[in-house]
């Protein structure tokens, strides 16, 4: 798939303010400081389109760019961080789990990790709960280019190991870097596979 315009529509604290069109989305949502802007920008070959920041936790409302003018990327704020106030992380909750649960829009979720860590018992518990909503999504593994290939497949075969302890199949697996525009490919591929099928 190419990509030829990519731009900011709106953001939003509440899902049923969101975009009223009939049109695919995929959201992408994962831990503070997961490069989650990075692989937006990336993907969309836009430099600036999603903000990035070195600072955890920057984004806290739903964020809606629009893409070649039919179908959405969806920016999630990020989860568990714990610097925030226990006020903060609940109203957080409160949204992206509206998202999750009560946009019929969205098509796929894709969850972001960090290839350079263990399964951490949050991101586990997250994935579990979308698993038993019935939430269709993907696991995105960011950073890769930060471990050599053979540091970087070991990683994520274990993380996949760990995951099939409790799961009879894995959900779509992508390996990315946005430094060096790995799995850009085979995301797009995938969406545009997705925006075949009718909502």
């Amino acid at each position: 798939m190419l990509i030829n315009t990519a731009r900011f529509v709106i953001s939003n604290s509440d899902y049923k303010k969101c975009p009223e069109e009939n049109r695919h989305e995929y959201a992408f949502i994962g831990r503070s400081n997961v490069g989650k802007s990075s692989l937006i920008n990336m993907l969309t070959g836009k430099k600036n389109l999603a903000m990035t920041s070195s600072t955890p936790g920057k984004t806290m409302l739903i964020n809606h760019f629009l893409v070649d003018e039919s179908w959405y990327i969806v920016d999630l704020p990020g989860y568990g961080y714990a610097r925030r106030s226990k006020a903060d992380r609940q109203r957080l909750e409160g949204i992206i789990k509206g998202y999750i649960l009560g946009r019929e829009q969205m098509t796929n979720l894709f969850v972001l990790i960090d290839s350079r860590h263990k399964p951490q018992a949050i991101d586990l518990e997250f994935m579990e709960w979308l698993g038993e909503n019935g939430v269709p999504f993907s696991i995105v593994f960011t950073k890769m280019d930060k471990l050599s290939s053979n540091a970087g497949r070991k990683l994520t075969a274990d993380y996949c190991a760990a995951l099939l302890e409790k799961w009879e199949e894995l959900p779509p697996i992508f390996r990315t870097s946005s430094e060096d525009r790995r799995g850009r490919v085979a995301i797009l591929d995938y969406i545009e596979e997705m925006n075949r099928l009718p909502l």
